[in-house]
């Protein structure tokens, strides 16, 4: 046994658990994946989901406008700028000199249209991409740390949804378990779909929603995972997603006015998914937090606004306001506003305190009976006073108003007090006990109560937080907008319990899921952007968390019992979340506790039994009338031994009577629970519970043998109409082929930029042009597939084009995409190669944001080089070689190298009907693991830690299905899934 080197034993380590919080006791309604799409989709052609209304909160007749300068919009007015009083509002004018003439309402140009109608949303079905369990994945690493062998992961995957086999298809029908969720998509729809569908209305327990600022759009975009360093007006930083393209045009069309539009409109729904006792918090900055607060007043009522909050948003001195030389601004805003005020949960909220944080602590009770002023020297280290100095400050003990019990006169040590034109704080009886507990102190004609620092060294959170500012100490930032931690903790901890419902509806980097993972909350969180999302999952699943005590739980219950000295009865455990954690909590001594405490009468009475006769021997002995508080602190020089004696003994007893009561009163003081300081149990290390990935946007699955679906058969023979939705604008169609010609086709490395010598329109169902482009010395034609303007170009209609540019006799067929389903993995169809490029957004933006020159507007994304390595045994693994590239020197496809991979999983055991995330492995993150290698690296080996950096994966068994799927993730947030037959 190892020994230090003072030679006594030493302990070993003791292996850490790995824990995580699942919410049992709720059900979520059974979503669709995106391998039963095809199904999805038949049974909303059988029985549609209708729009859902929304009334709007200021609705006007149609046709109807509100009288206004529209030229001056936005502005605000009041309903009508014309008043017309009737008699009886004369008549209460003159009597009161008020009234009320309609509430006043922020107005924008198209607001008196939109308000002609109720809000109609289209609530279309939210597809499943994967499923994963954080947990797995760790258990999997300690398995090969201890040189386990392979096991399948039965125990957490096997029942992730609990639904019966036949309740699977019948989608919105049925509860299945609870799994966070991360969902790709516009925030108006996907919250509609979960209104509607998923009957979230009146659930969502708290909403923190951090919308654009209104002012500067780009730079709320991230292009790369690899990099948050985005400019405004820089061009290169431009998003290349078309749900954020889609978004910005929707919110910033129309300037001011579209943004206004798009607040309401996601306010209105937000508000439906609250619960009565909800709240909701809008992060927004200055520019424009008097327009957002109006268009608040407006959904939510003025009556359920809770709070501003200002936040300090750096450390540093702040930057002067844009093109000008006024003050700098430090400072973000929350909003704070209920569903209802009168029924909002509010967990009030403590921040730790100095006594120089309150100058009014400048006097001191020595041994604990004698006060004083502090002297200067010590004023100017009060907070590093010695023990035995109780600094106080002398509050009023009067209240504005008096009543018949709190208006009298009391007598102080020889003075007599009145209350004034008020009343006292507290009864006669009360007064008492204040006197003989010490805590009366006369300034002057006035009576004051004596409070200790440490009656409660906390103060209640106020709407001014300079706690939770962003320095540049603090943890890296992986997002370009991502938001200080500690501030949605806050707002968090202040509006919902564990297991409440929380709602980020702009994901960014994912750090309110993060914060409502560790605090044992549900979530969901939404974004329009691939890159947020990418960047959220991952610090998800490596992220790691504190184990706080569960109240429902063996150990929450002894350590209650511990530290509220209270007996349990007894009753069984189930480990619910929703019971709370146990908390640290703070005594607050209060004027009205002491009034309260009747112990202190009987502590009294019992010492004066003993303190009295003292007293009058002392008197006796000095020939003195001394009352109690007259004697002296130190015995006089020519006292004799008699009196010295009673005067020594009579302190004692004094002291001692003191104690007693300040024990008392701390005994009996009210509590306050400290809702951010749960007990931890450090031999447990919390991972992130299980989650799902979803989309609006529906995927389809790779066929893994010869058993084609059947609209894909369709495709490839030539027997499939292009959709509506696939079938580009002209005038957006001819922009492309106007690009095309004079940019080419721009890959990896120069060489490989394709130059076409012509570029002509072609009659075709799905082929919009035919190139011409040089392969070495041949001329080559090109088929040219332009997919939607928005939305994602699927596999489906990729093959169609594919069968299309066939029987055409073309050579090579290019895919034009702003983005491609996953499963849209095709390189080939037969004999024709097929590059997929990826439009630059520029092409359908207008005005500043197209002005990005004629370079790299079609960039191919390669499709992902896999490799399946038997490696005997019946086991596996998967080697991810690069991304290819088409030559069109060679006419070949090359391999180039993994530097572009982001992320790729893999399902080990692949179903056809969901995507579990049994492998992940992350190339290009930046040691995403890094805390959870910390917290256990006696359980998991640095080895097993170094393969989740890996283009292997470990070996595997065969899986019982014979399939595997392989998703592939690039820096932009582009996915590719390859399924395999094994």
């Amino acid at each position: 046994m190892a020994r230090n080197p003072r030679g006594s034993t030493k302990k070993a380590a003791k292996p850490k658990k790995v824990e995580t919080i699942t919410h049992d006791a709720v059900r979520r309604r059974n979503a669709p994946t995106a391998e039963l799409q095809s199904i999805a989709e038949r049974v909303e052609e059988m029985a549609p989901t209708p729009p859902i209304r929304f009334e709007r909160a200021t609705p006007l007749k149609a046709g109807a406008e509100r009288t206004r300068d529209k030229d001056l919009d936005p502005q605000i007015v009041w309903n009508g700028a014309k008043i017309k009083l009737t008699a009886e509002q004369v008549k209460r004018l003159a009597e009161t000199g008020e009234i009320e003439i309609g509430e006043a309402q922020l107005v924008w140009r198209g607001k008196d249209r939109q308000d002609w109608s109720d809000l109609v949303v289209n609530a279309p079905p939210i597809y499943i991409q994967e499923k994963i369990h954080p947990k797995a994945l760790i258990d999997e690493l300690q398995r090969q740390s201890k040189k386990e062998e392979p096991t399948p992961m039965l125990d957490l995957f096997a029942d992730f949804n609990g639904l019966e086999p036949d309740q699977r298809t019948e989608f919105y029908q049925h509860g299945q378990h609870w799994s966070n969720r991360m969902i790709l998509g516009d925030s108006l729809q996907v919250m509609a779909s979960l209104a509607q569908r998923e009957a979230l209305k009146g659930k969502v327990q708290c909403i923190y929603f951090d919308p654009p600022y209104g002012i500067k759009f780009n730079s709320n975009w991230q292009v790369s995972t690899l990099s948050r360093d985005v400019k405004d007006g820089k061009h290169a930083d431009i998003s290349r997603e078309p749900e954020q393209i889609k978004a910005f045009r929707d919110t910033w069309k129309d300037g001011i006015h579209s943004y206004l539009t798009y607040l309401r409109d996601r306010l209105t729904v937000m508000r439906e998914l609250l619960t009565l006792s909800g709240s909701i918090f809008v992060q927004i900055g200055d520019e424009n937090v008097h327009r957002v607060r109006a268009v608040m007043d407006e959904v939510f009522g003025e009556d359920n606004f809770c709070s501003s909050i200002f936040v300090l948003k750096t450390t540093g001195a702040g930057s002067p306001a844009v093109s000008t030389d006024v003050l700098a601004s430090v400072a973000d805003y929350v909003l704070w506003y209920a569903r209802d005020i009168s029924q909002v949960k509010y967990r009030r909220e403590y921040a730790s305190r100095r006594p120089s944080d309150d100058g009014n602590y400048r006097m001191a009770r020595e041994s604990g009976v004698w006060d004083r002023s502090l002297t200067q020297e010590e004023m100017s280290d009060v907070d590093g006073l010695p023990a035995q100095l109780a600094v106080f400050a002398p509050n009023p003990l009067t209240s504005q108003t008096a009543g018949a019990t709190t208006t009298f006169p009391y007598i102080h040590r020889g003075q007599t007090y009145e209350p004034g034109k008020g009343g006292w704080k507290t009864n006669a009886r009360g007064f008492e006990r204040l006197d003989k507990a010490a805590r009366l102190h006369g300034i002057g004609r006035t009576l004051r109560f004596v409070r200790f620092f440490n009656d409660f060294p906390f103060q209640a959170q106020n709407n001014l937080w300079d706690d939770a500012r962003q320095s540049g100490f603090g943890s890296e930032k992986i997002y370009v907008v991502q938001t200080t931690p500690a501030i949605i903790q806050r707002c968090m901890l202040m509006a919902t319990d564990p297991g409440d419902l929380v709602l980020d509806p702009t994901c960014g980097s994912g750090t309110a899921a993060f914060v409502a993972e560790q605090w044992g909350r549900r979530w969901i969180t939404i974004d329009t952007s691939r890159v947020a999302l990418a960047l959220a999952r991952t610090r998800l699943m490596s992220a790691r968390y504190p184990f706080y005590l569960l109240a429902d739980s063996k150990e929450g219950r002894e350590k209650e019992m511990q530290v509220s000295g209270r007996i349990l009865p007894d009753a069984p455990v189930n480990g619910d979340v929703r019971q709370g954690f146990v908390y640290e909590r703070a005594p607050h001594v209060t004027l009205k506790s002491i009034a309260n405490n009747a112990e202190i009468d009987v502590i009294w009475e019992t010492a004066q039994r003993a303190l009295e006769p003292l007293r009058e021997a002392l008197n006796a002995a000095l020939g003195k009338t001394w009352a109690e508080w007259e004697i002296p602190r130190e015995a006089g020089a020519g006292w004799s031994d008699a009196a010295k004696q009673s005067h020594a003994k009579w302190w004692e007893a004094r002291i001692a009577r003191q104690k007693e009561i300040d024990a008392s009163i701390a005994k009996n003081a009210d509590v306050e629970l400290l809702y951010d300081r749960p007990y931890q149990d450090t031999s447990r290390v919390r991972v992130a519970g299980p989650f799902t990935v979803e989309s609006l946007s529906p995927h389809r699955v790779v066929p893994a043998d010869e058993e084609e679906l059947i609209d894909l058969t369709d495709a490839e023979k030539g027997k499939r109409r292009r959709t509506k939705f696939v079938t580009p604008p002209t005038d957006f169609a001819e922009l492309v082929l106007e690009y095309l010609r004079t940019t080419g086709v721009h890959q990896a490395e120069k060489r490989d930029t394709i130059k076409f010598l012509s570029v002509q329109g072609w009659p075709g169902e799905y082929v919009n042009a035919e190139a011409r482009f040089m392969e070495g010395e041949k001329e080559r034609r090109a088929a040219v597939f332009i997919g939607p303007e928005f939305g994602t170009l699927s596999r489906v209609d990729l093959a169609a084009a594919a069968r299309e540019a066939t029987d055409g006799r073309f050579d090579a067929l290019i895919a034009c995409a702003f983005n491609f389903d996953a499963h849209a993995n095709m390189d080939r169809l037969g004999p024709l190669p097929i590059l997929k490029a990826k439009m630059n957004p520029d092409l359908h933006m207008g005005g500043e944001l197209k002005n990005t020159g004629k370079g790299n507007l079609f960039v191919v994304f390669g499709e992902p080089d896999i490799d399946i390595e038997d490696q005997g045994n019946g086991t596996i693994q998967v080697r991810v070689k690069g991304i290819d590239v088409f030559d069109p020197n060679t006419g070949e496809i090359r391999s180039n190298d993994t530097k572009g991979i982001a992320a790729w999983f893999i399902d080990d055991d692949y179903n056809e009907e969901s995507f579990f995330v049994r492998h992940a492995y992350f190339l290009g993150a930046n040691d995403p693991y890094k805390a959870l290698k910390t917290a256990l690296k006696a359980e998991i080996d640095e080895t097993a830690w170094a393969g989740l950096y890996s283009e292997v994966s470990r070996p595997f068994k065969r899986p019982d299905t014979k399939r595997i799927a392989v998703k592939v993730i690039n820096h932009f947030g582009d996915e590719v899934m390859k399924v395999f037959a094994v």
